[in-house]
């Protein structure tokens, strides 16, 4: 068994590593040792005992990525062209199309960019900040009055820093 340690990426066997994890810390107890683990590709956190960890080759990581890129890519494209069909519709039966503005606060910015992207290829009037959770209290009301937003997200809340 290879020895596991922060950084490294991993799936946990007993989930048949269907999400690729960095280990974020190791913390060892009286008579075990467990990880806390941050999604690679998704927004999740987790532990696990260290005996149902298995480090991932990178093949494996790169298949994993690639998949859920073009898992992605399908889902927005299929937005994409739900939103072109009824934009067509809306056309013809000379409605106005309004998707309203988005404020978007989260706590982790490699998470806020990916927001962001996907946010652009979908074509969605988005504002993405990057802030860390303790302080999304003291700005969420100078945001909302800055920006007037017609739907806020705020995610990242999952840690305890």
């Amino acid at each position: 068994m290879n020895r596991i340690k922060k950084g490294d990426i991993v799936g946990r066997i007993s989930y048949g590593k269907d999400i690729a994890f960095v280990v974020e810390r190791i913390i060892k107890t009286h008579d075990s040792k467990f990880a806390i683990l941050k999604g690679l590709t998704v927004r999740v956190q987790a532990d696990s005992d260290l005996d149902d960890l298995e480090l991932m080759e990178p093949m494996q990581i790169a298949e994993h990525v690639k998949m859920l890129e073009e898992n992605v890519a399908k889902r927005i494209q299929g937005h994409v062209q739900e939103r072109e069909n009824k934009a067509r519709q809306l056309f013809r039966e000379k409605a106005i199309v309004y998707t309203g503005k988005i404020l978007h606060l989260d706590g982790d910015k490699k998470y806020s960019e990916k927001s962001n992207r996907y946010y652009k290829k979908i074509g969605l009037n988005a504002i993405v900040k990057n802030i860390p959770e303790r302080k999304q209290p003291f700005y969420v009301a100078n945001l909302l009055q800055k920006y007037q937003p017609d739907i806020l997200v705020v995610t990242g809340h999952d840690r305890n820093d």
